[in-house]
């Protein structure tokens, strides 16, 4: 099992520099990946998650990077491919693009983007095979319902081959949500069950990872669990089928320093 950290950019975290430093001591610590959320904010301070990214990727040489989790639907597939492009080469193929359909109305309603679920799903699964497309670094070519493109092309492709890992979050127990993020590389669980609104526990996480297995087979595919620096039973997680566990922030960055500073658990 590897051992990632989900940052936020808003409110005390709001700051490229202290990001950057959070990372530097990740990395000295022993944590496998260091991954920055995606948010506009709402009424708090927030920073642009690619910016905080570039910081970290300067003061980092082995963590896998991201920005988990980028609300396609909201974002223009296009500059978003040029972007993750952008940082796996200047980290050197390190990084990890997470997708989801978006979990804040604020990030959304005021800005005139759509709301409704559906659409919101229906424009992540064209947006992916936008970027996806996009990323080969031949001329790419797409009509769908929500975005279209003609012989569009971005150069360099990603410096990983054949492309950056995808993982898309997922609710569960939702199948259908399963079922795209199987097509791609990985799954990022949602904290909560979306059944029963309780924490994700091991047996979710062990019914995910045997859906995920079925429709995989016996394909490489992360599955990625979050909780609280304080989850017991991690062992449990990978024993259930989780590739990753991703400690979730307190408020307090410096509560969060001295989480890191202890390195990952186990």
């Amino acid at each position: 099992m590897r051992f990632g950290l989900d940052v936020p950019i808003d409110g005390s975290y709001a700051d490229p520099r202290l990001l950057a430093d959070l990372a530097y001591d990740a990395e000295a610590a022993g944590w496998d990946g260091f991954f920055l959320q995606d948010g506009l904010g709402g009424p708090k301070r927030a920073i642009d998650p690619w910016i905080g990214l570039t910081a970290v990727t300067l003061r980092t040489e082995r963590v896998k990077l991201g920005v988990f989790l980028t609300p396609l639907p909201r974002r223009r597939p296009g500059e978003v491919a040029m972007q993750a492009a952008t940082i796996d080469h200047l980290s050197g193929g390190r990084l990890i693009f997470g997708a989801a359909v978006g979990h804040a109305e604020h990030d959304f309603v005021p800005f005139g983007d759509a709301w409704d679920l559906r659409v919101r799903a229906q424009q992540l699964d064209e947006a992916l095979e936008v970027v996806a497309g996009l990323w080969t670094g031949r001329p790419f070519s797409f009509e769908g319902t929500h975005f279209r493109l003609t012989d569009a092309q971005i150069a360099p492709p990603p410096l990983q081959s054949p492309r950056v890992p995808v993982w898309v979050a997922t609710g569960w127990p939702h199948r259908k949500p399963m079922r795209r993020a199987v097509r791609w590389d990985g799954v990022y669980l949602m904290t909560d069950n979306q059944a029963t609104d309780q924490p994700i526990s091991v047996e979710d996480i062990a019914a995910a990872a045997a859906f995920a297995k079925e429709l995989r087979g016996d394909a490489p595919f992360e599955v990625a669990a979050n909780g609280w620096s304080d989850t017991p039973a991690v062992a449990e997680y990978e024993d259930a089928g989780a590739t990753w566990w991703i400690a979730l922030a307190p408020e307090s960055p410096e509560a969060y320093r001295s989480v890191i500073q202890q390195g990952p658990p186990g």
